[in-house]
């Protein structure tokens, strides 16, 4: 075939290129005293750095330092990071785990919930998404629903932010500990969640969700809590854990066609993630990017533009990006309850 023919369509070439420039990783343990580099390029697509980041923050790795350019075809990032205890890498198979879930789309979104917690495979749960406004006993009337209708709560995660309650549940059924397929049982499920995140207070505010599968649950607390307009709210509990709001502005960098985005505020596990995954999903694509996160404090600072390629116009629009990179921030700082079965 001429790949260069009408019959081969632009996406078809840029999967022929991803397929012939997979994501190369190397790490790199010597050029640093304190931390392990870990390169990774490619060819680029859309969503390459947060597939990076996400993976780096499933394998609970905490980044220092960061540099990434994707401007053009490919993309370049260097990350210089340590465990969770603040010491070098010490796995030898760190870049065959770290290249492997890269090249492994959709397989790797339960990844960290199946360390953590030692649930089933994707094939063998089911989801239950949930947002409505947060009240005290919210959470027990929730699974004492799930418990009346013969459930098993594998694993969850819930936040809370701006008055406002995001979960993500992930059930069996009780006696064969499989996902629960049952198109009327599962219905009779979602309706009675319903009910109870709606109460007497958010008749038309509250949501549910039922599938079976995975998904990331960080990103896909995200999301839904962005799609709940949480940053929309009232927002002076916006502040971070030693009680600083984050500091984000957003700026034009007239002779470059960029909006500038910076951040600062005190760093934290999954900070990068979060700020990342936002961007993503507000639909901008990251070109350059600087990460500081050496002390206590972190700085991010973002060249973006939108997938159409140009930067940031108005100033409501402006507004939303900060609003919303401080309730990214603070959504994971705020109320974050797990469960883990297996614990005592």
């Amino acid at each position: 075939m001429d790949y260069w023919s009408p019959s081969f369509s632009d996406d078809e070439f840029k999967k022929l290129v991803l397929r012939m420039n997979p994501p190369r990783v190397t790490v790199d343990n010597t050029s640093d005293k304190k931390t392990t580099l870990i390169k990774v390029d490619s060819a680029n697509k859309r969503g390459s750095l947060l597939e990076v980041v996400q993976v780096l923050s499933d394998l609970n790795l905490i980044i220092k330092r960061a540099y990434i350019s994707s401007d053009g075809e490919w993309f370049m990032d260097v990350f210089h990071v340590t465990d969770r205890y603040g010491k070098k890498l010490s796995e030898d198979n760190v870049a065959d785990r770290i290249q492997q879930s890269l090249g492994q789309r959709g397989s790797r979104s339960f990844r960290s919930l199946e360390r953590s917690v030692g649930v089933q495979s994707a094939a063998e749960h089911t989801t239950i998404e949930l947002t409505g406004r947060d009240r005290p006993g919210l959470l027990s009337e929730i699974f004492a629903v799930l418990a009346d209708h013969k459930c098993n709560v594998v694993a969850s995660e819930v936040w809370t932010h701006n008055s406002r309650m995001a979960s993500v549940v992930y059930i069996t059924d009780e006696e064969s500990r499989l996902a629960i397929t049952d198109p009327e049982r599962l219905a009779n499920i979602r309706q009675l969640m319903l009910y109870v995140l709606k109460g007497d207070r958010d008749l038309w505010g509250a949501n549910t969700a039922v599938s079976v599968g995975s998904t990331h649950t960080g990103r896909r607390l995200h999301q839904m809590m962005y799609a709940d307009r949480d940053y929309d709210k009232d927002d002076t509990d916006c502040v971070s854990v030693d009680n600083r709001k984050p500091l984000v502005t957003v700026e034009r960098c007239a002779d470059k066609g960029y909006t500038v985005v910076t951040l600062r505020c005190p760093d934290r596990p999954k900070l990068l993630f979060d700020a990342v995954c936002t961007l993503t999903d507000m639909q901008f694509v990251v070109y350059h990017a600087t990460i500081i996160a050496e002390g206590p404090d972190a700085y991010q600072e973002y060249y973006i533009r939108h997938m159409d390629g140009y930067p940031i116009s108005s100033e409501a629009e402006r507004q939303r990006v900060i609003h919303c990179l401080e309730a990214a921030i603070k959504r994971r700082t705020s109320t974050v309850q797990t469960h883990d079965p297996n614990a005592n």
